[in-house]
């Protein structure tokens, strides 16, 4: 679980241009794809808590978490154009997927700062609260992803965002993959709590001899 926040009250304001001794824009892109390839990739849910501003990279950076939780005050911008610089640290991928292209292009090319409530009717934000909610809604929705079955969500999540590129007979396939995955880990245990009606946990063990949902039920409490 990664919970990724801000300081001083903002969440990002992307790349610091403010110094002049910035690094080769092969060098700085190399860094801030690896940044975003990580993060992107990262196979524990992410959360982004924003409060202030999160504009440029750091828009991007908390709209490849898994959750964008926002404060009401909060405001955004895909400001690369007004650096006369192209969107970067994945928006040209993530935007396009979130509100289609047209909305991708406007949000980019105009690099209009918008603010929470806008953001939320786009679909860019997962939830809205009050400035002194922040806090208190983050830590409750990582303690849910905390107690829920590691391994389940982490397929779910790369279902997910492939599905949304391609067609249903591939999405159907990587379902198809991922569910004996599943079966061998957390989902056993999770069928042998509801049939006795008790609360299951889940810890992610890897039950490669499993044999029937109840022969292994102990291993995972």
């Amino acid at each position: 679980m990664v919970v990724l926040t801000g300081a001083q009250g903002n969440f990002c304001s992307g790349a610091d241009l403010s110094s002049g001794a910035l690094p080769h824009p092969v060098e700085r892109m190399r860094r801030v794809n690896r940044a975003a390839e990580l993060l992107g990739s990262f196979d524990k849910p992410t959360i982004a808590a924003v409060e202030g501003y999160a504009t440029g990279a750091g828009w991007n950076m908390a709209l490849l978490c898994d959750f964008v939780i926002a404060s009401s005050t909060a405001r955004f911008s895909q400001i690369f154009a007004r650096r006369g610089l192209s969107v970067d640290f994945g928006g040209s991928w993530i935007l396009p997927r979130l509100v289609g292209l047209h909305t991708a292009k406007r949000l980019v090319m105009l690099a209009e700062m918008i603010d929470a409530a806008e953001a939320d009717r786009l679909g860019l934000v997962s939830m809205l609260v009050e400035p002194d909610d922040l806090e208190s809604a983050t830590a409750d929705v990582a303690g849910r992803l905390a107690q829920g079955p590691p391994v389940a969500l982490a397929l779910s999540g790369r279902l997910l965002e492939a599905g949304s590129s391609s067609g249903l007979r591939d999405a159907l396939d990587r379902e198809a993959a991922a569910q004996p995955i599943n079966f061998a880990s957390d989902s056993p245990g999770a069928i042998a709590a509801f049939r006795e009606k008790r609360t299951a946990r889940f810890d992610g063990v890897w039950l490669p001899d499993t044999g029937s949902v109840g022969d292994h039920t102990d291993s995972v409490r």
